[in-house]
């Protein structure tokens, strides 16, 4: 794609691991390799910088904070005024990649800000309870600090969020709580999945599988309990994480809890299995579409991502409430069924190809960037208000400037004086 000439930043919020945020960013950066990546710190090992194509990273004071690599949460409260210190006073457009921090980045009214966020802070806002619930800060002095400072991250949020001129999301389920949020529309561009490792096989097909890092809001607990309850059946668990033991000591015979896998043992037992559970209420839900690349129907809980991606009867099923008897229900639902077309599965899971991603992140970014630019031309430095913009603010239609309606402005000016 030929594109004209102009400097563009990419900022997202830490580089510590490679996870679900981190595949997007690695394929913005496959849309705008040109681009300069910031962050608030980056630890990413020599060995494991591919995806960021081994890019210099600007990173903020967090960086050099004592033992910030082993215990970066605990600059939670610095982070919003780290952000706010990256200089991108001399870049076209800001695009930041944000679960956090990333979109408080300070722009000028002559920048272009487009934000991917993957979702508003959700320890902070919906998900507070639950948070502070598994943290184990319900009450004390403790609880009493920690609610303080979520106090001060939420309004932060809002404030920040209105540096942003432009919104995607990576689910409609995101988008309202981006509007509930800050008050803001936002265009949904799905997240990318590498479909094209995961592929299906014409094998038989024996079991249930769920794979996930096993910390307490994914709900791993809940799936292993129904299968507990269901000895008939055989529920096979990847992943690792703080609740393992637990789920390990709780688990019966028919319940394998096998830890962390390499990438081949997890899209064999993918390929295998008779389905794939998820009882997550997750923004998107990239591992049950990668369950599915590889033809294998999805148990799902019915809200997030998930009701989004999962067409019911087709390529999963539902169940309504986060509860084992649900879970149960479901799995007793499945079986009576019938057979799955694992073609029209792997079909669907298609639709989330990171290719489609790049092409629609792309179009948005660059329609926005010719309305943008075509204002700075006219040297206002202000983002023109089209009715597509004034409607994502929230400001309803605009009014239609015409010579007429100019003349008319006029004339009623001369007659003032």
């Amino acid at each position: 794609m030929s594109r004209p000439n102009r400097k563009i930043a990419v900022v997202h919020d830490f580089l510590y691991c490679y996870a679900g945020a981190e595949r997007v960013l690695e394929q913005i950066l496959n849309v705008y390799p040109e681009a300069d990546l910031f962050s608030l710190f980056d630890f990413l090992p020599p060995g494991e910088r591919g995806f960021i194509r081994n890019k210099k990273v600007t990173s903020t004071f967090i960086q050099r904070m004592p033992m910030a690599k082993k215990f970066h949460r605990a600059y939670l409260p610095l982070m919003p005024l780290a952000i706010e210190q990256l200089d991108l006073t001399g870049y076209d457009i800001v695009i930041s990649s944000s679960y956090l921090a990333a979109k408080g980045v300070i722009t000028r009214p002559d920048q272009l800000h487009v934000c991917y966020c993957h979702t508003p802070v959700r320890f902070a806002w919906d998900m507070q309870r639950q948070y502070l619930s598994q943290s184990g800060l319900v009450k004390g002095l403790k609880s009493f600090a920690a609610k303080v400072l979520l106090h001060y991250i939420r309004g932060w949020d809002v404030r920040s969020s209105n540096g942003v001129d432009v919104f995607m999301t990576n689910s409609r389920f995101v988008g309202r709580r981006i509007q509930k949020t800050y008050r803001r529309a936002s265009t949904p561009v799905y997240p990318p999945v590498d479909v094209e490792r995961f592929t299906p096989n014409q094998g038989k097909r024996s079991g249930f599988l769920t794979a996930s890092r096993l910390v307490p809001y994914k709900r791993i607990d809940l799936i292993v309990e129904a299968f507990n309850a269901m000895p008939d059946k055989q529920l096979t668990v990847i992943g690792d994480g703080p609740h393992f033991k637990m789920l390990k000591a709780k688990a019966k015979s028919n319940v394998r809890l096998l830890g962390y896998q390499s990438f081949d043992v997890l899209r064999k037992h993918m390929q295998t299995a008779e389905a794939f559970v998820f009882a997550a209420e997750e923004d998107f839900g990239i591992v049950p579409v990668e369950a599915r690349a590889c033809g294998t129907p999805v148990i799902a809980f019915a809200r997030g991502g998930a009701a989004e991606t999962i067409v019911e009867g087709q390529t999963g099923l539902f169940f309504r409430e986060q509860t084992t008897e649900s879970i149960v229900d479901a799995v007793r639902e499945f079986e009576v069924m019938g057979d799955w077309d694992a073609t029209a599965i792997r079909r669907n899971a298609e639709r989330f190809d990171a290719a489609r991603f790049r092409e629609q992140f792309a179009g948005v970014v660059e329609s926005e960037w010719i309305q943008c630019n075509a204002e700075r031309n006219r040297g206002t430095g202000m983002l023109p208000m089209t009715e597509a913009r004034a409607t994502r603010w929230g400001l309803g239609r605009i009014p239609v400037e015409t010579p007429a309606a100019e003349e008319e402005e006029k004339a009623a000016a001369v007659a003032m004086k």
